[in-house]
Formats: structure tokens, sequence, C-alpha cells
């Protein structure tokens, strides 16, 4: 993310609603922060919403205003395509001509001064969207052949003569959905997508205090932020601290990436460490975390600072701190040794 000197912000994107017919809009949420690192609580913030077809600079395609509240943990919650729109019809977007990106900018102050700009791949499109602007909404069937079902049809389907009766034949199984607090998925669950079946799960416990680096001082490039970039950042940080120096000994990405958690007759190996903003949704949540590791037999988030995977510059590393009254976010110097609790994808 481009961040200016006046303010910094963590944009997390979120999941797309997906309903049986296209909504039109998709869910966003960010972190807003201030210059002076504090969280934006309970106040509007102004917010300029494009997507932007073929790069993070090429054409806008659709643009709108919003003007969200933020919440007691400074986070911001809109619908894109539910703004006042500036330019561009939402619902006209052919999600098969991507790439696309969402850009943002944001005026903490609830105005239309907006020094903070973040721009974010949508590296997946969802269905719903993507089927509609195609004018073709069944999961099954390709356009050419499902639009040219009938009514008639249907009717023949609902009402059919025939004596077949499918009653017995089988089943389906009830998908598995989750809620902050659960014990599963290796640790307890800390985030849940709008679907309610995957999210982000933290370990019980806490691992060895560590350093950030292998060592040798400069830049990995681990510079993902939000929802899951933390796995990116991990499997970034590894090989280009190989490239620049290892010692051999142990630090913050690689002792994350090489933990194995066996819960239930269930081996979990696809750890990581998080970024600042999957840090600030954990803490967020520490009570719930806290109560849930507890029992079962883990142990609770200290006030001490985290590492996260997200780097500030060759020579200082983001550890967040979480505490009662909120996280915070400290560039370190990367030989500093913290605690890391890792997280993973599910």
């Amino acid at each position: 993310m481009n961040k200016r000197i006046v303010n910094t912000v963590i944009l997390l994107l979120l999941a797309f609603n997906l309903f049986s017919q296209a909504p039109q809009k998709m869910s966003y949420q960010a972190v807003i922060r201030n210059a002076s690192n504090t969280l934006v609580t309970n106040q509007n913030v102004g917010m300029r919403i494009s997507i932007l077809q073929g790069g993070p600079t090429g054409g806008v395609v659709y643009q709108e205003t919003q003007l969200p509240t933020s919440n007691i943990n400074g986070l911001v919650s809109v619908e894109i395509g539910a703004g006042t729109v500036v330019s561009g019809t939402f619902a006209s977007i052919d999600w098969s001509a991507g790439p696309y990106f969402v850009q943002t900018e944001t005026d903490p102050a609830g105005g239309t001064n907006y020094t903070i700009s973040g721009t974010t791949q949508l590296l997946s499109v969802p269905y719903a969207l993507h089927a509609n602007s195609a004018n073709e909404n069944d999961p099954v069937f390709d356009a050419s052949l499902a639009s040219g079902i009938t009514a008639s049809d249907t009717a023949n389907w609902n009402h059919h003569t025939d004596s077949t009766d499918i009653a017995g034949m089988g089943y389906v199984a009830g998908l598995v959905k989750y809620e902050v607090g659960d014990f599963a998925q290796g640790g307890v669950v800390f985030y849940v997508d709008e679907t309610g079946q995957h999210g982000l799960a933290v370990a019980k416990n806490d691992l060895p205090t560590v350093r950030w680096f292998a060592g040798t001082y400069g830049k990995t490039r681990a510079d993902g932020n939000g929802i899951y970039a933390g796995a990116a950042n991990t499997t970034i940080i590894i090989p280009a601290q190989i490239s620049l120096g290892d010692d051999g000994n142990s630090y913050a990405a690689a002792t994350c990436n090489e933990l194995q958690i066996t819960e239930g007759t269930i081996t979990y190996s696809d750890w990581y460490l998080p970024t600042t903003a999957e840090l600030e949704l954990l803490g967020a949540n520490y009570t719930i975390v806290d109560a849930t590791a507890t029992a079962n037999g883990g142990t609770n988030l200290l006030t001490s600072p985290y590492w996260s995977s997200t780097e500030a510059n060759n020579t200082d590393a983001n550890a967040v701190v979480i505490t009662p009254g909120g996280t915070s976010i400290l560039p370190i110097n990367k030989a500093a040794t913290f605690e890391i609790r890792a997280v993973r994808r599910f």
C-alpha cells in the first residue's frame, strides 16, 4: 500500500457478499489511524472509492464516495456499490475483462481532503457478480445452454409426471460454519468471512520470543498488509533472508512457517507470521480469544509487542502491541526479540 506522511491506514479487503441473485455490491473494511498512529474511533471518515481496470493506475470504470463511521476499534465498514456515485455504473462492470483494482482515498477528518491513498488488486471476482455481468446466473450450465431453458421447462421439472422417487437416494451434508471464539482449525477462530465457512485461526500459545530477521539487514519487500496477506509475506521473507544472509538461527517468519500443531487427529502445518492488520483484528477480539485459548490448554495474549510480517524498511519491521485499550503499531529494529503468535487461513 502507498502511504502518505500525513496519515496511515490499513486496508482490509474482505470477501464479497454472495447471494443467489447478484447483489451488485461488495463489502470492504478498513482500520483508520491518524498522523500519531492513533486509532480514529467513533467518528465519520470520508472515503472515495474507485474501481480501476487493467492495473493499479488503470482507467476508472466506477467511482463513488461514502461517509462511514468508525467503531471503537477504528474499523469502518462499507458496501462498494451502495455509495454516492461519482462516475460509472457498478452493475455494468464486466468482471471478466480484468484485472481490476480497488483504489481507496480517505479523509480521517470526515471531509473530502483525501490524504490517504491505497490500491489493492481484486485477485478473484465473486461468482454472483461475474455471472451477472455475463447475464447468466446459473451455477452449473454455461450461458448458451442455460439461457435456452424456458419457464415451461422449469414448470415440468417442478411438477414432474413420471414415477421416479429420489427420496432416500442420498443426502447433502450441512456446511460447517464458524464464529469468532470457536476452538477449531488448529487454534482459536478470530476472523470469519461473510460465508461463515472461511477465516483466520490463531495458535493457542505464543512461540518462543525471537528476532524478525535472519542476521543480516536488508529489504525483503514483505510489504503486504490486510487479511490473509501474512501468508504471502512469510513466503517472501524466508528466501529473501537466505539471499541477504541467514546465520542459521531462528527468526519470526521461519519459526511460524515450521510450526506444526495437532488437534484431535489433524495436524495443521500451514501457519504463518500475521500482518499488522491481522494482529489488529486479533487485538479487537483478544478477550474471547484468550477465554477460548485458556479453556483449551493455551495462554493469554501478552501486552508485549508481537512481531508482524509487515516490513517497515531495511532495518525495521512492524510490531503490534495489544492492550485492553486497543492496539498500536511500532516500527522496531529487526534484531529485537519479541513475541510471535502464528495464524493460519481456513
